[in-house]
Order: structure tokens, then C-alpha cells, then sequence
């Protein structure tokens, strides 16, 4: 079985962004909803809109969100909606929070390790194709945060991430076994990959290590100098691309950054998320050059 190819750029350009994309020789079709983080309000590591704009533009895609299920400038349409704005998303490109409106779309989880049903943003249904967009970063729940995260807790309505975060019992989000959270979310994302099929793609941008999420609206300045950029059609391959990456690293503040992604037992999602499914660990890894 052939091994699933990780693309990889050491410059983080605008120019390479879309290089990168090329170099998966794959063409999205119809309506492509492209997922990224809108950066919580006071957060400074996020990617901003004017960095992707020019591969958001080379695809015609529309930036789609979630709203979040904590307190913040995120939690209700109408704060998201204003925060797209005051970021400047919505200055460059179509915007949709795909969950600003009720029911959810519920997708079956088939054999999930903790999840029966994920509650997604239901403008998911309106897209043909997906566009994953992931800043790769620390996080202080999940250890880390990519392309997996950006499919399960990402796409996840308020309701789904709390569904997520409690392992099917939302009134847990906060007081959940660890790992179970981490199944969750590989069972999430699984059923995102299903839904789409072979009509999405994905992106970790290695820059501003942070071992906080963009998710924080005081986050810890970045620990590592910035690796590059890295593509691939298998989000698990991916992740764990960028995850070795970190390990390979000779940068004196990757030990901070693995503390975070150990103590939390970050790769967890990543064996959980194989184990489904969803991808391979194993990679071939294929350097461009600038």
C-alpha cells in the first residue's frame, strides 16, 4: 500500500501557500468552504487574513466557522459575526458561520470509540468540497492543535464541541476523562473526512509555536522559531508530520512545547484517529523547494 505523501515548504509565504496546495494535485469541485481559525479577540498568534488571502482566492473558497461553546467574542452568532468583521475576514472573502443557525447536521459516528452522533454547523451541507487551513500550535486541552482538531472541535456547532468535549455528554464538557476527550475527537473528525470523502485537503502552517491555541485571548507568545509549511491529503499523516517535526527540532524551546502536547497526551487524538481510520501514521515526506 502506497504511503500517504506530507508535502513540505520551509518558507511560510503567501506565494508558497498556494504552492503547497499545487503540489497535491487535486482540484476541489464546486463549492469549496475553506476552514481556518478566526483568531479569539486579543489573541496575537493566529494567521491572518491578508497571509492566506492569496490561496484562499486561488480556489474561490468561502471561510467557514463555528461559534464556540465558551465564553469569549465567539459564543453567539451575532459576537462571531462582528469579530469576522474586526479581524478583517470578512473584508477579503465570503464568510459563514455555518452553525449561525439552527438544527445542527448530525452525522452518524459508525464505530466510534466514544461518539454515537457528531452535531456539525448544518451550512455544512451546502459545500462540495473542503479546504482544512490549520495554524499547527500548542493547545492547553487537546496538547496540540491541527488538522484534526480543525475537522472535529472546528466544524463542531457550539452544541458539538461541548458533545465533543464531554465525550457524548455535554454537561461533562469540562470535567471529562482526558483520553475520552481525545477519542471524541477523533471520532469527530472521522466523521467529517466520511462526509466529504475524497474531496478535501489540508494544510498545517508551522508558524508561531505557541503552546497555547488561537483559541486563547491571552495566549503565551511563540516557544519555537517557525518550520515551514506542510500539505497533505491524510490529516492523520499530517499531524503527525508536524508532530515529529517538533521532536526532530534542534530549537531549544521545543522541550517547552512537547511538555504541553506529553502532559496532555496530545498524540493520542493522532493513534485514536488510525486507529479509526481516518489515516496513517506512517508518511512519505516530500520537500519542495522554495
Amino acid at each position: 500500500m502506497e504511503q500517504s505523501k506530507v508535502y513540505f515548504l520551509k518558507e511560510i509565504t503567501p506565494e508558497n501557500l498556494v504552492k503547497i496546495y499545487e503540489a497535491l494535485q487535486i482540484t476541489l469541485p464546486g463549492k469549496i468552504a475553506v476552514k481556518l481559525h478566526s483568531g479569539e479577540e486579543g489573541n496575537q498568534n493566529y494567521m491572518k487574513p491578508e497571509f492566506v488571502k492569496a490561496l484562499i482566492d486561488h480556489v474561490h473558497g468561502t471561510v467557514v466557522e463555528c461559534n464556540t461553546a465558551y465564553s469569549g467574542e465567539r459564543n453567539t452568532t451575532e459576537k462571531h459575526v462582528a469579530l469576522m468583521k474586526n479581524h478583517g475576514w470578512s473584508k477579503y472573502f465570503d464568510v459563514d458561520i455555518m452553525d449561525a443557525e439552527g438544527p445542527d447536521l448530525e452525522l452518524a459516528v459508525e464505530n466510534g470509540l466514544q461518539l454515537r452522533t457528531n452535531y456539525v454547523g448544518k451550512n455544512m451541507e451546502n459545500y462540495d468540497s473542503m479546504l482544512v487551513l490549520s495554524h499547527f500550535k500548542g493547545h492547553p486541552m487537546g496538547g496540540y492543535g491541527g488538522a484534526l482538531k480543525q475537522l472535529s472541535i472546528g466544524c463542531a456547532s457550539s452544541h458539538g464541541k461541548a458533545n465533543i468535549h464531554g465525550a457524548g455528554e455535554p454537561d461533562k464538557m469540562w470535567s471529562t476523562e482526558q483520553n475520552r476527550f481525545l477519542e471524541a475527537m477523533a471520532d469527530a473528525a472521522k466523521t467529517v473526512t466520511d462526509y466529504f470523502k475524497d474531496k478535501i485537503a489540508y494544510i498545517n502552517v508551522m508558524c508561531n509555536l505557541s503552546v497555547d491555541c488561537d483559541c486563547c485571548a491571552v495566549a503565551e507568545d511563540p516557544c519555537m522559531k517557525d518550520i515551514g509549511i506542510l500539505a497533505s491529503l491524510d490529516p492523520v499523516a499530517l499531524d503527525q508530520a508536524c508532530i515529529d517535526l517538533i521532536y526532530q527540532s534542534d530549537d531549544p524551546g521545543k522541550d517547552y512545547f512537547i511538555e504541553r502536547v506529553e502532559s496532555r497526551n496530545g498524540i493520542h487524538t493522532i493513534e485514536a484517529a488510525a486507529q479509526l481510520g481516518v489515516g496513517s501514521r506512517t508518511y512519505e515526506m516530500v520537500s519542495i523547494s522554495n
